[in-house]
């Protein structure tokens, strides 16, 4: 602080005499808490203005490149257009690279494609394979920083993630799904079992989430049997014919966790089956799992604050830049249990 403003800036911005300024910044006796609080404010409001002078008329050009489906990816690119309103003045804006599938070596073509062009930095969610960490480290050597969005990469020195606790919601989806199915005897004294459906098993956030949903229901049920697809890759035509086929293999099936979404294709294939599906945990509020919350054929969704999640991206991006203050490296989001009576505000 005492490098970047001088005391007279200090003391004018708190509005209190040099002396006190002295005293604060050298920690010196016969200050009061709330005058010492008072210098400590007067310097990070100085910090946040001068940050705001650096960064009048600054462009950053970022891109965000993701293999997902289409729902979620145009819930993403919409709230990062929101997201980048929040770090004015700078100027963000941002090229898409936007799959719902993709060959690996193509989406090692579009990493290295942007290396070779240029970016102030990449917000990625990928599948974790040794060749996207590769990709990463490749970009990273160039001085672009990136930031891995809702899934991880273990290996690669990306800068950052930011997303969801992983762990944590495949924790709570299992918590859920035990106090809701109930006892046995409320299911004809037969165990249920709980179909996960994933899009892939290369995605290292759904593999957390699945790892520690099987742990914990484990304890919680250990008469249940947990089934894992990861062959509908989040489509809904693939994923509904999954799904039809591994309910006509296991009939004790009556509860599914959904880290991987096409929501509703799971529900045609019960209801093709002619069976209830009697507890259904979904992730994300994109526009497909809001109608169903709200028809009641979600029992819950797991959801984390996009919003916040990509305004830290662009904030990392500045740091990673210079022209932002550092901060500890972020802790992933919380996970909040949505019902159809506190869906957040839009």
């Amino acid at each position: 602080m005492t490098k970047a403003f001088s005391m007279k800036e200090i003391a004018w911005q708190a509005g209190i005499g040099l002396a006190t300024v002295d005293r604060v910044l050298h920690d010196r006796p016969g200050v009061s808490p709330a005058m010492r609080r008072r210098v400590q404010q007067a310097c990070l409001e100085l910090e946040r203005q001068h940050q705001q002078v650096g960064l009048q008329g600054r462009r950053f050009l970022i891109d965000l490149v993701m293999e997902a489906p289409s729902r979620f990816s145009r819930m993403v690119r919409d709230t990062l257009a929101l997201a980048v309103q929040r770090v004015q003045p700078a100027v963000f804006r941002v090229r898409e690279h936007l799959a719902e599938t993709v060959a690996l070596p193509e989406l090692v073509a579009v990493l290295d494609t942007i290396g070779r062009r240029g970016s102030q930095g990449v917000l990625l969610k990928a599948p974790d394979v040794p060749a996207v960490t590769e990709a990463v480290a490749r970009l990273q050597a160039r001085g672009i920083p990136v930031i891995t969005l809702v899934t991880d990469l273990r290996q690669a020195p990306r800068r950052a993630y930011v997303g969801l606790d992983n762990h944590r919601a495949g924790q709570t989806a299992a918590y859920l799904t035990d106090q809701w199915l109930g006892a046995p005897a409320l299911l004809e004294g037969a165990p249920a079992d709980v179909l996960v459906s994933s899009s892939g098993p290369h995605f290292q956030g759904e593999g957390e989430r699945i790892a520690a949903f099987v742990q914990a229901l484990g304890r919680m049920r250990p008469t249940s049997h947990v089934h894992v697809m990861d062959t509908g890759h989040g489509l809904h035509a693939p994923t509904q014919e999954a799904v039809g086929q591994r309910l006509a293999r296991c009939p004790a099936v009556a509860a599914v966790y959904s880290v991987g979404g096409a929501n509703a294709a799971i529900l045609a294939a019960f209801e093709a089956a002619g069976r209830p599906c009697r507890v259904f945990i979904g992730h994300d509020l994109d526009d497909d799992n809001l109608a169903l919350l709200r028809a009641g054929r979600l029992s819950a969704v797991l959801h984390h604050d996009l919003h916040h999640d990509l305004h830290l991206a662009c904030r990392l991006v500045l740091q990673a830049h210079g022209v932002a203050s550092a901060s500890p490296l972020p802790v992933p989001s919380r996970v909040e249990v949505i019902t159809p009576f506190n869906v957040p505000s839009p």
